[in-house]
């Protein structure tokens, strides 16, 4: 089969790349092919609740992600996280999740993988990808980029999610100065994919270790649009190299989700 578009290809890939999001599988229309489900688009992201009746919530939820963030919100002060197993080398697979870089994690036994635990609730880490733009603004601005560390419980359901917005500054973010060159996608899938190990502690000390965040209540940012995702969204900024952010962008397509009005997220409670 050919796939003519980056979001078609997304189909193919595993579901931990992702953003809590991505599993659901969609298929661009060809001659003689059946559409296993209509073919959604970030451009387009009013109109999924009408695609599908299993993107309802797209259109109905009350926890829909992203939302604008502000200072106003004030930040949280409950929900602290506490991490474990995030120092050292975390082997996983390293590749474009079709919208970006991605790297997932071995789901054989997830209780081994780096977490995290709130509210008396321990998560684990599957894997983390980058959405460009960022999905949530903070104070009206947007940064060029947004990474999601994605969590789930013991079952490998997705539960909650760590959000690095990421920005060019004026030297190189020892996170990504670990990676191979940034992955790109073409119309057969993504150029190589390759098994690596890194710190990924190091994304966690260019934030303060989520020392500031807003916390809410959200969804999964793409179709189906799954409602009880608790989402961390770190204030400060991992900042990048100028070139280290151009290799992000060069390797992502468009994949940020239109904001949505705030309803019952419960941002900071």
């Amino acid at each position: 089969m050919l796939f003519k578009s980056l979001a078609a290809l997304a189909a193919i890939l595993p579901s931990t790349f992702a953003c809590p999001h991505e599993s659901h599988l969609r298929k661009r229309q060809a001659a003689n092919e059946t559409i296993e489900n209509p073919e959604w688009a970030y451009e387009a992201s009013y109109n999924w609740g009408k695609l599908d009746p299993m993107y309802q919530l797209c259109q109905t939820g009350t926890q829909q992600s992203p939302i604008a963030l502000s200072l106003n919100n004030g930040l949280s002060l409950n929900h602290i996280p506490t991490f474990h197993n995030y120092t050292g080398n975390t082997t996983g697979m390293y590749r474009n999740w079709g919208f970006g870089p991605g790297f997932a994690l071995s789901r054989d036994d997830i209780t081994a993988n780096p977490s995290f635990t709130y509210d008396n609730e321990t998560v684990y880490l599957l894997g983390w990808h980058i959405h460009a733009p960022a999905d949530h603004s903070v104070g009206g601005d947007r940064s060029k980029a947004e990474m999601h560390f994605v969590h789930g419980d013991a079952d490998g359901h997705e539960k909650a999610v760590l959000a690095f917005r990421l920005d060019p500054g004026n030297s190189d973010a020892s996170f990504f100065t670990q990676l191979p060159p940034m992955i790109g996608f073409n119309e057969t899938g993504p150029e190589y994919e390759q098994q690596i190990e890194m710190n990924l502690d190091y994304a966690l000390q260019s934030v303060l270790h989520f020392n500031e965040f807003w916390f809410y209540r959200g969804s999964l940012t793409s179709p189906p649009c799954h409602e009880g995702i608790h989402w961390f969204v770190a204030r400060q900024i991992l900042f990048t190299g100028v070139e280290q952010m151009q290799a992000i962008l060069g390797a992502s397509t468009y994949s940020a989700r239109a904001e949505q009005e705030v309803w019952q997220h419960r941002i900071n409670e």
